[in-house]
């Protein structure tokens, strides 16, 4: 059995799992809110694991490895946690020493985006592949490398941190830089691109569809602008076809220096597709290599909604090996 731990800013969840064949099946799952400070927040978790271990009358002997999948940023070789933005206060936490005394097994940690792009690559829309990059593209956007066939996280772990590209020398702000890749392209990203055409509309008197007035800007939405975008609004249309314009130079710089055979990506790009692709391409061939292009595919996520549970119990495969 496979045991995983999806810790995230908003909600965490304790996963139980096995492996059939070359797939992965989620035996069950709890889901709980992250209020609380860290270390009471960890002992939580571990409680909820004894309680679904004996649920299913298994002791700690019958795990075969535990995952750890964690918003950045981290140390995957020292096993902590290093005070992630989404998670105040979880300052250098020993989760791997913490996780493997209580459990007496293997525990891998990884980066949200380093964990989905193995659980996409070993079993969703990258299985088969050996040079994969997932993006996470949903409130922010980071990336997760698969290359020659093994996970590469870089020196310290900073590899695939997209989402600070800068793209423009002025823009939505993502990852603290205005114009950054996440800035044009994210949830957050979205909304504040929203905002500001939005405003621009308003101002001169014109009607918006979505938001009647200024007092609604703030509850602008990714996915409200794209409810209305695909009812034919033509500000939504045109803020989808911004988020495409920049998405197009991220994926080029990806595709010319990395060479994947598929880019897969999560969240908002599975859901507003058929709004962003059509620009999205013209963007690639205009600016990446004929060579790189033609060989990549670009694909939504094959996980769907379970993408995050299954990344936990994908790193719970690779601690056990």
């Amino acid at each position: 059995m496979l045991l995983g731990f999806d810790i995230g800013g908003t909600k965490c969840a304790v996963v139980l799992g096995r492996e059939r064949g070359d797939s992965l099946e989620i035996v069950d799952k709890i889901a709980m809110p992250t209020v609380q400070p860290p270390y009471a927040m960890i002992e939580k978790l571990f409680v909820t694991a004894d309680e679904l271990l004996a649920k299913h009358h298994l002791t700690n002997a019958g795990l075969q490895g535990i995952g750890i999948s964690c918003g950045g940023p981290l140390s995957s070789k020292k096993g902590l946690i290093l005070s992630p933005p989404n998670l105040p206060g979880w300052d250098n936490i020993p989760i791997v020493k913490m996780t493997t005394e209580r459990f007496g097994r293997n525990a891998l940690l990884q980066n949200d985006a380093n964990a989905c792009a193995v659980a996409e690559w070993k079993y969703g829309a990258g299985k088969g592949y050996e040079n994969v990059i997932f993006l996470t593209f949903g409130t922010g956007m980071g990336a997760g490398l698969i290359l020659n066939g093994k996970l590469y996280s870089g020196t310290s772990d900073f590899a695939g941190e997209v989402g600070h590209l800068r793209l423009s020398d002025m823009g939505p702000v993502g990852f603290g830089k205005a114009g950054s890749f996440e800035g044009w392209c994210s949830g957050g990203g979205i909304a504040q691109l929203a905002q500001i055409k939005v405003r621009e509309k308003l101002q001169v008197g014109e009607k918006v569809s979505f938001c009647t007035g200024m007092d609604e800007l703030s509850q602008l939405t990714a996915k409200t602008v794209a409810e209305a975008a695909y009812l034919g609004d033509e500000t939504a249309i045109d803020i989808y076809n911004t988020c495409a314009e920049y998405l197009g130079r991220g994926l080029s710089l990806l595709i010319d220096i990395l060479n994947p055979e598929v880019i897969i990506m999560g969240s908002i790009y599975g859901r507003a597709k058929s709004l962003l692709d059509e620009w999205m391409m013209q963007v690639i061939h205009r600016e990446s290599y004929v060579g790189a292009h033609e060989v990549c595919r670009i694909v939504p996520a094959g996980l769907g909604e379970s993408i995050g549970d299954m990344a936990a119990l994908s790193l719970a495969v690779m601690s056990g090996e």
